[in-house]
């Protein structure tokens, strides 16, 4: 969108904690420049003792900042602002404020959290289809598909849960795709639109009625403020956050549960 922007991030810090150190630095400076000493590193070259200590503090560093999802918004956003400052010739501080997080607890919440972001310029009336949809991931996905392929930067839909289950979205492509084209169309006012038959099944399995399903992909940021998740997942989050309210509990269960 022209003035936000909307990111659904999926943090693994499992396999963080078991990268190699030199594979924490070859992470790094995909983004970032890092220093001689940890290029160095990553060559193989010689290194003193006090070197390799300086060397692993920042590798200690790197590996907690690349899990962190403030360090990652702050990564996104200032780029994005000094570029805004410069076009309009001016400086001082573009965001208005903080990134807001919500933690998405079970795969219904990731889902519908993603088609409220992917059907963003549509409810905006900015584009009138999926496909049209500029700088959103299902305009990727969809493009992607065309190919018989996944885009690679973006999160892959596995299919159902098996043994031996790759790390992605335990959803097809194909019917998240349909399902969300069948939801634009639905919201759009100009388009005759419903929930198919391929759409009702993941809405089913996901224990959504379709007409919840309609509410929360059109009012997301409204409904739920905090985490999102059925009840059980959403005490587990606070029991382990020692939190003593479950904030938003009302809303997820009438809303996320059938």
């Amino acid at each position: 969108m022209s003035n936000h922007l909307h990111v659904v991030v999926k943090v693994d810090a499992d396999k963080a904690k078991h990268w190699l150190d030199k594979d924490v630095l070859i992470q790094w400076h995909k983004g970032f420049k890092g220093t001689l000493l940890t290029h160095k590193f990553v060559k193989g070259e010689d290194l003193n003792e006090f070197e390799l200590k300086t060397v692993n503090d920042c590798i200690n560093q790197y590996r907690q900042r690349l899990v962190n999802i403030s360090w990652f918004m702050r990564s996104l956003n200032e780029p994005i602002a000094r570029q805004a400052n410069k076009e309009d010739k001016c400086t001082g501080r573009f965001w208005e404020g903080r990134f807001k997080s919500q933690a998405l607890l079970d795969e219904a919440a990731v889902l519908a959290c993603m088609a409220y972001v992917d059907l963003n310029p549509i409810r905006a009336r900015m584009a009138t289809t999926p496909e049209n949809s500029g700088y959103t991931s299902i305009q990727r996905r969809i493009n992607s598909a065309i190919k018989g392929e996944q885009p690679t930067e973006l999160l892959p839909f596995v299919g159902n849960e098996r043994l031996n289950m790759p790390n992605g979205l335990m959803f097809s492509v194909k019917d998240y795709i349909v399902l969300v084209e069948d939801t634009g169309r639905i919201i759009r006012e100009d388009k005759r639109g419903a929930i198919s038959a391929s759409s009702q099944d993941i809405l089913n399995r996901l224990n959504i009625p379709a007409e919840n399903w309609l509410k929360i992909t059109t009012e997301f940021g409204a409904l739920f403020k905090g985490a999102v998740g059925a009840l059980p997942a959403l005490t587990e989050y606070c029991e382990h956050l020692e939190r003593k309210r479950r904030q938003g509990a009302a809303n997820c269960q009438r809303w996320l549960c059938a």
